[in-house]
C-alpha cells in the first residue's frame, strides 16, 4: 500500500508539474489553425524559446488585427502579422508605442488573384474591370481581407469600386467559389509554397494567377515603412512533364511582435519580457524556418525582382489599363443612356402608379367613412294586459 501511495504521489507531482508549466505559458498568436504561422513557423519559434527556458505555446487567432488587440490586453505574449496589415492598423490605434516589432522580414507572404477570365492578364485589367467582378476573400478578419482594403485605398478609381464583395468561411472556399464562375475573382494572401493545398487547388479548378503589381502599390509606405515588394514565386513544381509554375506579384513582411517591456508593472517580468525580446532580436532566420518541409527550399528560390524587371511589369499593367479604359468608358456610357432611354417609361409607371395609389386611397376613405344611423322601423303595438283588480 505504501509503494502505491509513493507511485500515486510522485504521478501527482509531475502531473502538477506539466500543469502548472501549461497554465503559466504565454502565447504566441497566429492566426487560423491550418495556416503556415500555426502550424509551421510557430512551432520552431516556441521550440527555440524553450531552449532558452521561455515557456510559450501556439495559439489560434483571426489574424493580424485581432493579434494586436491580445497583445494590447497582454503585452507580455508574442504574435505574428503581416507588416502592411499591422502597420496599417497601428496608424490608427491610440496607443501604438505599447506595441514593438522584434522581428521583421524572415519570410514575406505574396498577394495572389485567381480567376478563370483569360482576359485578365495584369493588375491594370483587373483594376479597370472591378466593378463587374465578383470578389471572393476569406473571413472579413483575415489577413487577406485586411491587405484587400488596403489595395483599395490605393487604388480608389479602381479596386475601390469594387462592389460586390463575398466573403467565405476560408481561402480554400473562397478559390471554389470564385473558380465555379466565369465573372468571379478569388482574393488571398499567402506564403508561396507550391504544396499548399489552395495552390494545389487552383491548379485543379484550371484557374490562373493576376499579377498584383501596381506602381502604387509598390510606392506604398506606412509610417515611413515600405510595406510591398516586387518577388517572384513558385506556385507549382517542375514534374517529368512540366516546368515550375512561377508568378510575379507584390509580397509583404512578416512581423513578430509583442508589448512595450514598459507596459508591464512588476519589475521581474518586465525585466524578464526585456530578455525575452533580447533573445528573440539574437536569432537566426534559419533557425526559424520548418527545415523539414518544402517551406525553406521555396523561399530560398522566390527573389525580389530587379528594379528594371517591376519597371517593366508596372509600365505593362498600366498600359493594360489604359487600353481598357476605352471598354469601361462605353460600357459606362451604354449604361447611362440605357438609363436616360428607361427614364420616361420609369416616370409614366411612377405616374400611374400614383394615381393607383390615389384611387385607392380614396375607396378606402370611403369603406373606412362612418355611415349615418338609420331609424328603426316603429315596433308593432303590444296589447294591453287587463290591469289586477
Amino acid at each position: 500500500m505504501t509503494a502505491r501511495l509513493g507511485v500515486a504521489a510522485a504521478a501527482f507531482v509531475l502531473a502538477l508539474g506539466a500543469f502548472s508549466q501549461q497554465s503559466f505559458a504565454n502565447g504566441i498568436f497566429t492566426a487560423e489553425e491550418g495556416g503556415t504561422y500555426h502550424a509551421r513557423f510557430c512551432p520552431e519559434l516556441a521550440d527555440q524559446l524553450a531552449r532558452s527556458e521561455f515557456a510559450y505555446t501556439c495559439q489560434v487567432s483571426s489574424g493580424t488585427a485581432e493579434n494586436i488587440r491580445k497583445i494590447l490586453a497582454t503585452p507580455a505574449e508574442l504574435a505574428y502579422g503581416q507588416l502592411d496589415v499591422f502597420a496599417r492598423v497601428l496608424e490608427d490605434a491610440e496607443d501604438a508605442a505599447a506595441v514593438i516589432p522584434i522581428r521583421t522580414d524572415d519570410v514575406r507572404q505574396c498577394l495572389f488573384a485567381v480567376t478563370k477570365r483569360h482576359d485578365l492578364q495584369s493588375f491594370g485589367e483587373l483594376s479597370a474591370r472591378a466593378p463587374e467582378l465578383h470578389f471572393h476573400l476569406p473571413p472579413r478578419e483575415s489577413n487577406s481581407n485586411g491587405t484587400f482594403a488596403l489595395l483599395q485605398q490605393i487604388d480608389p478609381s479602381g479596386l475601390g469600386n469594387a462592389g460586390n464583395v463575398t466573403f467565405a468561411p476560408s481561402a480554400e472556399d473562397a478559390i471554389r467559389a470564385a473558380l465555379s464562375e466565369e465573372n468571379s475573382i478569388a482574393f488571398f494572401v499567402e506564403f508561396p509554397d507550391p504544396e499548399d493545398s489552395r495552390f494545389a487547388l487552383v491548379r485543379e479548378l484550371g484557374g490562373h494567377f493576376v499579377p498584383i503589381i501596381d506602381r502604387e502599390i509598390l510606392r506604398q509606405q506606412i509610417g515611413g515603412h515600405k510595406v510591398y515588394f516586387a518577388q517572384e514565386t513558385q506556385v507549382s513544381n517542375a514534374d517529368w512533364l512540366t516546368s515550375a509554375r512561377k508568378v510575379v506579384t507584390a509580397c509583404t513582411p512578416t512581423v513578430l511582435f509583442t508589448g512595450s517591456p514598459e507596459k508591464i508593472a512588476d519589475p521581474k517580468a518586465r525585466q524578464d519580457h526585456e530578455d525575452l525580446i533580447a533573445t528573440v532580436r539574437a536569432m537566426r532566420t534559419e533557425a526559424l524556418l520548418p527545415q523539414q518541409s518544402t517551406v525553406a527550399r521555396v523561399l530560398a528560390r522566390t527573389k525580389e525582382l530587379s528594379a528594371t524587371s517591376a519597371e517593366k511589369l508596372m509600365q505593362a499593367s498600366e498600359r493594360a489599363k489604359e487600353k481598357a479604359k476605352p471598354y469601361i468608358e462605353s460600357a459606362k456610357e451604354a449604361t447611362d443612356k440605357a438609363i436616360e432611354a428607361a427614364k420616361p417609361a420609369l416616370q409614366k409607371a411612377k405616374d400611374y402608379g400614383w394615381k393607383f395609389y390615389e384611387r385607392a386611397r380614396e375607396e378606402l376613405k370611403e369603406l373606412m367613412a362612418p355611415k349615418p344611423e338609420e331609424t328603426p322601423p316603429p315596433s308593432p303595438e303590444q296589447p294591453k294586459q287587463p290591469e289586477q283588480q
